[in-house]
């Protein structure tokens, strides 16, 4: 089964992963490896992290080790003068068969620096955005860094709203992020899975890199009449709206309404200058997801791990009653040995299945290798005890074998180790004693 840093082999960013008490390098992505000079893998082994990545003789005086914990990241900026480029790094902490290791993510700015730089020669107006963008860069979070742009440009331009919207699976528009002026009423809400067809003519002209500039409204009344509705709705008369693009590939748009008429042409730079970065944190934001995603699920059942069971558990009121299944997959390591763990992993995910099935909603976690667990806050004891019948029955029409231990509490003030325990000891009961029937020869 692969690493869970694995899954950035071809990201078009930097990622590697070293131990953190010796500092060997483990991994590089293919793109971290081309940028310093590597052809394979094979080739870092054995190799420090501070040898490599900074020319260093001993271990970097920068270096955050000390400040990672899993499930949590750190996040900073830093100038490699090796590759003569500057970083927005993501670090975090991940424990990989008892070994600790720092998988580090990095974006590199170099670009956007420039424009920052650029920016920062501008007067009067654009300096207030470029404040903007200078805190926006200094925020705790990309979600935080996309705000705080919105609201600078929106009071930059004198507009009344600023937003952006992406593409989403099904090829409508979703509005994901807003600011609006004192008075003026929200929209977001409203426009969430806009039909393609409202902002179709939109993006023929993103296809060939063009903004959207409307001076009034009732210009576009008879060549685009579902946008006009659209807009018409939300009292807008003049905005400007320009393209957003990933790796070439327009994901959306952003921009501004109702700004003074005399700022249109003024407003269209402005965007366009900052779309770089407004493009930037949305990649930023979509790269922390997935590390954050890798951090909390097991990659091959997709259920929650031990971290997103200690956070799942932090969030249950202790005076609401809780239901808890303990789950071991029986069999599994005969399977193993006697058919391969791809047979073994199909198991896997078939008793993940069942549980699926019968227990959407709830939390579900992979707490070991054919160990599964549920918890059920809030459920009462005769539904619980339905839910678990109707796993048995799932179970039985699927050909899923576990041993099941149950236990139900009309709440936690009796903490949860023992709930858990005490529903431990009921599968290890029933696994022993489907073991003492023979069941498992036969079935093998």
């Amino acid at each position: 089964m692969k690493k869970v840093w694995e899954f950035f082999d071809n990201l078009n960013e930097y990622v590697y992963v070293t131990d953190m008490d010796n500092y060997e390098l483990i991994y590089m992505n293919q793109k971290t490896l081309n940028d310093f000079g590597f052809s394979s893998k094979e080739e870092i082994r054995g190799k420090k992290c501070y040898e490599v990545l900074h020319k260093c003789s001993s271990p970097c005086s920068i270096c955050n080790n000390h400040l990672l914990e899993p499930g949590s990241f750190q996040e900073w900026s830093y100038y490699n003068p090796v590759l003569d480029k500057y970083f927005s790094l993501k670090d975090s902490m991940v424990v990989d068969d008892g070994r600790r290791c720092r998988v580090e993510l990095a974006i590199d700015v170099s670009t956007q620096e420039r424009q920052h730089s650029m920016i920062r020669n501008y007067q009067n107006i654009e300096a207030i955005a470029n404040e903007g963008l200078r805190i926006a860069l200094q925020a705790s979070t990309p979600d935080k860094t996309i705000e705080i742009i919105l609201e600078y440009l929106g009071k930059a331009l004198g507009g009344e709203r600023t937003y952006i919207f992406e593409q989403n699976e099904s090829g409508g528009d979703d509005n994901t992020y807003e600011w609006v002026v004192n008075g003026v009423t929200p929209e977001k809400e409203n426009l969430q899975n806009l039909p393609p067809e409202v902002c179709a003519n939109w993006y023929q002209h993103f296809s060939v890199n063009k903004n959207i500039l409307i001076r009034d409204l009732e210009d576009i009344r008879e060549s685009d009449p579902l946008q006009y509705e659209n807009l018409k709705r939300q009292n807008i008369h003049s905005l400007v709206v320009v393209p957003l693009f990933l790796d070439g590939k327009v994901i959306g748009f952003y921009g501004v309404d109702n700004p003074p008429k005399d700022f249109l042409d003024y407003a269209q730079n402005m965007l366009q200058i900052m779309g770089h970065f407004i493009t930037g944190s949305l990649k930023r934001r979509n790269l922390v997801k997935q590390l954050q995603d890798l951090s909390y699920h097991d990659q091959l059942t997709r259920l929650g791990n031990r971290h997103a069971l200690d956070e799942y558990i932090s969030g249950i009121c202790r005076e609401e009653s809780i239901g808890v299944a303990y789950c071991d997959i029986t069999g599994l390591k005969k399977l193993n040995d006697t058919k391969g763990h791809e047979a073994g992993d199909r198991m896997i995910v078939s008793a993940c299945n069942c549980l699926l099935r019968v227990f959407q909603g709830f939390g579900l976690f992979r707490v070991g290798g054919d160990e599964l667990l549920v918890l059920c806050p809030g459920i009462r004891e005769e539904d619980f005890g339905n839910k678990i019948k109707d796993l048995h029955k799932d179970m039985k029409e699927h050909d899923v074998t576990m041993a099941v231990g149950a236990a139900w509490k009309e709440n936690m003030n009796m903490g949860f180790d023992s709930i858990l325990s005490e529903s431990e000891k009921l599968m290890y009961h029933e696994k022993a004693v489907y073991y003492r029937s023979g069941e498992m020869d036969r079935r093998c």
